[in-house]
């Protein structure tokens, strides 16, 4: 039986982090042994908000050697870059004459990126859903893992998928969002302010590309509080996303440990020492990281390797690619 066709996609501004490691990418790992696995680094998308492009290169290349580091194999995934398929540019051509600047106008992403920054009101930025459409849909990928903030743009590309075969003639199947088993993990910046951010509140995000004294440091200056009111108290979120950090890199008896500690402590009688807590997770943090960083950075000094990864990558992507846009010219009627 043919594999069904998962598609993501990373934009390159920022560091990957925790959260995207629990978040995303521990998933991905699982998913290629039983999917077609397309996975792209969105540097199109990246200049929609105008970013330093001599930086570009390089964040790049550390996006592909750090999701390699992470676990994806080039052998077994398409790995690649967004530019190094110009498919992609062709199918988001055809998708945006289906595309109407109303419903583009009241996109969420669109008018919260417009609050950001009110003077880069581009084209590229109204039409990102329709290129991020074209991203999906060019491998007529039926799964996409997105978290919540992008629910909207994958409605949005099944709307233009449903129209193309509307117009045209049935190409594309009408892409899900999809999680990788069970719920996704939320990790929460260290501030206890949101989630962590590639590229906000960085004293609060522990980053892939982080050494050792770095989390440390950071995690020693996590938000905690004088202890619980009461024994078994609710554990106040910024509390509890320190023990979600613990049970991802921590051993079972040092969980415990805190866990009955925390529950037996009361307002007079506080047995928990955070201090001592942050301490083991800094450790136990630290080891984790590490050979995730070390491979990274070691990809990322091989040109060689590198070089041969995206050209493998863009090959892989090129030939899904191709058979899908031959199929789009012909039900348009562009095969001249």
């Amino acid at each position: 039986m043919e594999k069904e066709v998962v598609l993501s996609g990373i934009r390159p501004t920022g560091f990957l982090h925790l959260g995207n490691y629990f978040g995303a990418m521990r998933n991905y790992v699982r998913m290629q042994d039983d999917y077609n696995c397309y996975f792209f680094v969105a540097n199109w998308h990246s200049l929609t908000t105008h970013p330093d492009t001599k930086e570009l290169q390089n964040s790049v290349h550390r996006v592909i050697a750090e999701n390699i580091a992470c676990g994806l194999d080039p052998e077994k995934v398409a790995l690649y870059i967004q530019s190094d398929v110009p498919e992609i540019a062709e199918l988001y051509l055809y998708l945006n004459t289906l595309a109407y600047k109303g419903e583009l106008e009241k996109t969420a992403t669109f008018k919260e990126k417009l609050r950001q920054q009110p003077d880069n009101s581009n084209a590229g930025l109204l039409t990102y859903p329709v290129l991020q459409a074209a991203d999906i849909l060019i491998h007529r990928a039926v799964k996409v893992p997105v978290g919540k903030d992008q629910e909207q743009h994958l409605e949005m590309a099944r709307n233009f998928a449903e129209r193309f075969n509307y117009r045209y003639g049935e190409v594309f199947p009408l892409p899900y969002a999809f999680n990788y088993g069970g719920e996704l993990i939320r990790i929460m910046g260290l501030d206890g302010n949101g989630k962590m951010s590639k590229s906000e509140n960085q004293s609060a995000t522990i980053y892939l590309a982080d050494d050792d004294d770095s989390i440390r440091k950071k995690i020693m200056k996590a938000k905690t509080d004088q202890g619980p009111e009461k024994p078994n108290s609710v554990k106040p979120d910024y509390i509890q996303n320190l023990f979600t950090l613990m049970s991802l890199v921590s051993s079972a008896d040092t969980i415990q440990k805190f866990e009955n500690d925390f529950n037996a402590s009361s307002s007079g009688h506080c047995i928990i020492r955070y201090g001592d807590m942050k301490k083991q997770l800094a450790e136990d943090m630290a080891r984790f990281i590490q050979p995730i960083r070390e491979k990274a950075t070691g990809i990322q000094h091989d040109k060689v390797l590198l070089s041969r990864i995206i050209k493998q990558g863009a090959d892989k992507a090129r030939a899904s690619a191709s058979e899908t846009l031959k199929l789009v010219r012909e039900v348009i009627g562009m095969n001249y």
